[in-house]
């Protein structure tokens, strides 16, 4: 990748929508973009599971994990399974698990922190619907950028 997010940020002022400062970055990509599919749940990775393994053609899974620090909602066989169907990364506002072997993969990952218990498995949550964290809202079908100084969305493609 070759953008900056600095520099979208200046080159698009008022145009983006800049996350808080809130997330740890994982995965062997630093720098990922790419249009937003997004899922809402609360410790449960069913859903995270169930998106990842359809084709991810370059897009961004966002996880709407209701900020829980209390299991992890994406591991290295999940990771796994991202980067076999070819997504670009995936934002997690909650925990990941397995982050040595994620580190290894050609993967963007960005999380709230790590936590080795996984999420049960019930298949509850909701998928496509606009969510809101980090005083953004996260809405399918926006664009998302984010390397090493951060996270910006924006609803049109800046690249």
């Amino acid at each position: 990748m070759t953008f900056l997010t600095t520099d979208l940020c200046d080159a698009n002022e008022g145009r983006v929508r800049v996350v808080a400062p809130m997330f740890k970055s994982y995965g062997g990509q630093p720098r990922f973009s790419g249009s937003i599919v997004t899922v809402k749940l609360f410790e449960d990775n069913s859903l995270v599971r169930e998106t990842l393994a359809k084709p991810g053609a370059g897009k961004v899974l966002v996880v709407d994990g209701g900020g829980s620090l209390r299991c992890a909602l994406v591991g290295d066989q999940i990771a796994e399974l991202a980067v076999k169907n070819q997504w670009a990364g995936i934002v997690v506002y909650g925990c990941i698990r397995d982050s040595v072997a994620i580190n290894g993969l050609p993967l963007g990952v960005r999380a709230i922190d790590t936590h080795p218990l996984k999420s049960i498995k019930k298949g509850a949550g909701d998928c496509e619907i606009a969510v809101t964290f980090g005083g953004v809202t996260f809405t399918p079908g926006e664009w998302l950028y984010a390397d090493e100084d951060g996270v910006i969305v924006s609803a049109t493609p800046l690249l």
